[in-house]
């Protein structure tokens, strides 16, 4: 079953994502039941560093002890994980491409990887698939997009993020990179069928929702961006303002919600059935709720006059 499923019981990476998933659908919850903690346990230094561990840019809060301060870096550094993936993921695609049209095998480095984070001896005879190249292309071209939007579209101020959170970003898309080819290995091969015979689709399904959502998040961080920028394109103020129109009249958060039906997309792209990979998106949902909830209440906190109608993250849900 496992393998018809497009996963594997001990597949380490999907053990991973797994416990990932886990790990921010428990700081949810805690999340949600911490105002009705005793005091005691609220004030905790435990408490504070696992706060301050799952927030940044604006929902850091205002007053936190000094030593706190020691792991802060520049929220604008955001654009280093995108970076680390434009150059990874297009080595992945290029060495897929050989592979695929040249017959040349993927490096020993790499197929030895791959073995322990697929839980199976990687099969070097084997030829990804075009979902697999369809999804590396979609995703280099996801990173470069958000790379530039980086750079300049969004308008940072003196916000910060956990030093533990900048590591992990910058090897998150390394070992999404790898999770990629993961599926590949552990589904079942479509033969020997040229690349566009193998289209089918859920290719095309897939790769149309991957557009539209794409657009949804660029627009959705334009507006935002916008708030401190007026038409001029040049920033005014460092303050944060309510956004209005489009999807922010539904959630406060539309560009979190962009990056979920991203990663549905490519699981469409998969085939749908790629276990490994919808523990993937299983931790993005989890990771994108904790932290639209935090921006939702950051706004309600701030704006007396915010649209309490509006969801954090998905329309009528949540």
């Amino acid at each position: 079953m496992w393998a018809s499923m497009g996963g594997c019981a001990v597949a380490l990476v999907a053990v991973w994502w797994s416990c990932l998933a886990l790990g921010f659908l428990l700081a949810f919850l805690i999340h949600k039941v911490s105002p009705r903690l005793p005091s005691k346990y609220e004030r905790s230094p435990l408490c504070a560093f696992l706060r301050d561990l799952i927030r940044y840019g604006k929902t850091k809060q205002r007053h936190r002890d000094d030593w706190l301060h020691v792991f802060d870096v520049p929220k604008r550094w955001f654009w280093h994980f995108y970076a680390v993936s434009v150059v990874w993921t297009g080595l992945l695609l290029v060495l897929s491409l050989r592979v695929r049209l040249q017959g040349q095998p993927y490096p020993p480095w790499l197929t030895s990887s791959l073995s322990c984070l697929c839980g199976v001896q990687w099969d070097e005879r084997r030829a990804p698939q075009v979902s697999t190249l369809l999804v590396q292309l979609l995703l280099w071209g996801h990173s470069l997009r958000r790379l530039l939007e980086c750079l300049f579209v969004s308008v940072y101020s003196q916000g910060v993020i956990h030093m533990a959170q900048y590591m992990f970003g910058v090897g998150y898309y390394v070992i999404l990179g790898l999770t990629v080819l993961c599926c590949d290995n552990l589904n079942d091969a479509k033969g020997v069928d040229s690349l566009f015979h193998q289209l089918d689709l859920g290719h095309l399904s897939g790769a149309a929702l991957f557009i539209w959502a794409s657009l949804l998040q660029h627009s959705s961080l334009v507006t935002l961006a916008r708030l401190r920028t007026g038409s001029s394109g040049t920033a005014k103020t460092f303050d944060h303002g309510v956004p209005h129109g489009g999807w922010f009249d539904l959630v406060s958060c539309p560009h979190y919600f962009a990056e979920l039906l991203i990663y549905v997309s490519l699981g469409l792209v998969l085939g749908g059935l790629s276990l490994t990979w919808w523990t993937v998106v299983s931790y993005v949902l989890f990771n994108q709720a904790v932290a639209a909830q935090l921006c939702q209440e950051y706004y309600v906190k701030k704006f007396e006059r915010y649209p309490r109608r509006r969801c954090a993250f998905i329309p009528f849900v949540l």
